[in-house]
This record gives structure tokens, C-alpha cells and sequence, in this order.
């Protein structure tokens, strides 16, 4: 079969990523990049010697062409929605890094061009193909900790101005809000081992630093349709280093991070079992499973299989944001799911 052409859209560290994650599977060759400038995107072509890509500052120019599949969106947060829609409307097959775009309304829109189009989507919840979260999942399906009846995940990352991302991250209209930044990797974590449907989220939020527009921590608490609950915390005031928790307390056992107890499956246990594996708050974005999430995404086209984290699964996350958000400016009113707007 022909190969899926690809274009790559930002020049940030996470581009690198993509490019040799896409470098590394058999059904894509990558045909475009498009950066703030030709320099820039050449630079990334030269860097990992793309063979008959083409440079483009222009995104409306790139996405006339006709020999473009699979366009990836890792430009700025408040670049996604326009990008996505006419990535959309040009019937290309989309990878949208994290937050879908900064706004409610601008995520709708985006789903509704996906749907009118009918194109193949995933967003970069890459967390879902980390090593630790499959065992995680494997021990929660076999029964060594069972069904969680509660959990919590802890998004904590003190970004300053030695971050390229920074300069856009502290406003508001730029980034979106803290947990659309960064912290929905922690609701989304939360989401992908509760496995069912959220009915209703309370939260606080407070800004313990004066350089950010928004409220840099806050605390949520999401209830199930079943009773069990979630906790996430999402901050960006912390003074240490990148701090991602997985905490999962099943009816048979619990998960600690890298930590297991399960008397159910270990008779006779005396202390925490030690998963020796690199955990998600490394710090060390190489170690973060693009390959997986890009094979998965191209598997889902080259067999029309449906993706983990397209468009529509991602709005679930997104929804807990957007009501986490609500509830935050409300002063903790518990806002109900799903949401009416």
C-alpha cells in the first residue's frame, strides 16, 4: 500500500518526538514541516535528514496540498482550534497535541468538524501507552487490585521561563487554564482506569504565584455514576521537581505509583512490591511512549479500527475540565455531567 504522508506542524521539543516516532513505522513517510519560519522548519528536516520533505511558515499554504494525510498540530494551545477545523475541512486525518484548544466552545467546534468530515483523530493523552499505567491496568483487569472505588492523580509542574512555552503559558487567552495545560493529563489518567461515566465535579482553585493570569492549583473531586469518586490535583506553584501520582485503591489491592499491595495476589505479603520501572514523573519526556501512540493512530486509519483517545473520547476528558472549571469559579458548586452547554 501507498505510504501515509504526514505533515508536522511546530518546531517545539515535542516535535522531535513525533518525527521519531513517525520515522519509526513502516506505513508513513513525513512530507511537510511548518514552523514560525523556513529556517525553522528546515532546521528540523536537516536535523533528521527527512528525505523530499518541504518547509512551510505559511499553514494556510501547507494545507492546500493534496499529498498530506495525517497533519499534527503542535503549535501553541491557542493555535489548535483554527488549526484543527481547516485540517479538518482539507479532510486530513488529525494528531492534536494536548488541550484540544483553549476554550469550551472552540473544542465543540473542533468535534463538529471531525464529525462533518468524518476524518481519523487522537489527542496526545501519551500517558495511556506508558509502561506503568498497562500494568496498572493489567493488575486492576486480573483481579490483583480489582475495580478502584476511588483514585487519585497528581498533575504538579512549577514551569518558569526556562520553559519555550512559557511566555504563552501564563495568560489565560493563550494556554487556557491550568488543568487544560497540564493537569489533564492527571484527569485523563483518572479517567482511563475509572472507566465510567462522571455525574457530577466539585473544585477549588487558588494562585499562589504572581506571573500567571490564572489560578495555578487546583483540586477537584469528581463523583461516579456508581457512587466510587476521583480526586485530582493539578498545580503549578509547587517548589520541586515534576510530580505525576497514580493512585488506584481497589476492593483486592492498591497501586501506589510504582508500589503494589495485593495480599489477594501475594499471600502472605509483608511489605510494598516495587515495580522497577521508569515512572511518569521522570522528567524525561524521551522515555514518554510517542512510538505507541503513533502506531496506534496510524493503525486505526491503515484499518479503519477505532482510536483510544480520538476527538470524541478526548471531550470526556475535557468535560470534567470545563466543569472543574466552572465549579473553581463558583466558589466549589458542584456542577452536574454532562454538561447542558
Amino acid at each position: 500500500m501507498n505510504k501515509l504522508r504526514v505533515g508536522i506542524v511546530g518546531t517545539g521539543w515535542v516535535s522531535d518526538e513525533y518525527i521519531k516516532a513517525f520515522g519509526q513505522n513502516d506505513h508513513v513517510v513525513i512530507s511537510a514541516i511548518v514552523g514560525t519560519t523556513l529556517q525553522k522548519a528546515q532546521q528540523k528536516i536537516d536535523l533528521y535528514n527527512i528525505q523530499d520533505a518541504v518547509a512551510y511558515d505559511d499553514y494556510d499554504s501547507f494545507i492546500e496540498r493534496s499529498d498530506v494525510d495525517i497533519v499534527t498540530i503542535l503549535t501553541p494551545n491557542y493555535l489548535h482550534a483554527e488549526q484543527a477545523i481547516k485540517a479538518a475541512n482539507a479532510k486530513k486525518h488529525i494528531v492534536i497535541e494536548k488541550p484540544l484548544a483553549t476554550s469550551w466552545e472552540d473544542m465543540k467546534k473542533i468535534q463538529s468538524a471531525v464529525h462533518n468530515n468524518g476524518v481519523k483523530t487522537i489527542v496526545g493523552f501519551v500517558l495511556r501507552f506508558h509502561p506503568l499505567f498497562e500494568i496498572a491496568k493489567s493488575m486492576v483487569s486480573d483481579g490483583t487490585v480489582g475495580a478502584p472505588f476511588y483514585a487519585e492523580f497528581d498533575y504538579m509542574h512549577s514551569i518558569d521561563d526556562s520553559y519555550s512555552c512559557y511566555k504563552w503559558s501564563i495568560n489565560k487567552e493563550t494556554a487556557g487554564s491550568i488543568l487544560q495545560v497540564g493537569g489533564c493529563h492527571a484527569v485523563d489518567g483518572l479517567r482511563w482506569f475509572m472507566q465510567k461515566e462522571a455525574v457530577a465535579v466539585t473544585a477549588l482553585s487558588g494562585r499562589y504565584r504572581n506571573d500567571f493570569e490564572q489560578d495555578t492549583t487546583h483540586v477537584l473531586l469528581v463523583k461516579y455514576e456508581d457512587g466510587t469518586m476521583g480526586k485530582v490535583c493539578g498545580s503549578y506553584d509547587n517548589n520541586s521537581p515534576y510530580i505525576y501520582n497514580l493512585k488506584l485503591f481497589g476492593e483486592k489491592g492498591t497501586i501506589i505509583n510504582n508500589k503494589v499491595w495485593s495480599e489477594n495476589r501475594f499471600p502472605g505479603q509483608e511489605d510494598w512490591i516495587e515495580i522497577p520501572i521508569i515512572t511518569p514523573d521522570s522528567g524525561e519526556v524521551e522515555t514518554h511512549p510517542f512510538p505507541p501512540l503513533v502506531d496506534h493512530f496510524v493503525d486505526s486509519i491503515v484499518n479503519n479500527s477505532k482510536c483510544i483517545i480520538d476527538v470524541d473520547e478526548a471531550m470526556k476528558t475535557f468535560e470534567i475540565i470545563e466543569a472543574a472549571d466552572r465549579s473553581a469559579i463558583a466558589g466549589g458548586v458542584p456542577i452536574s455531567l454532562p454538561l447542558k452547554d
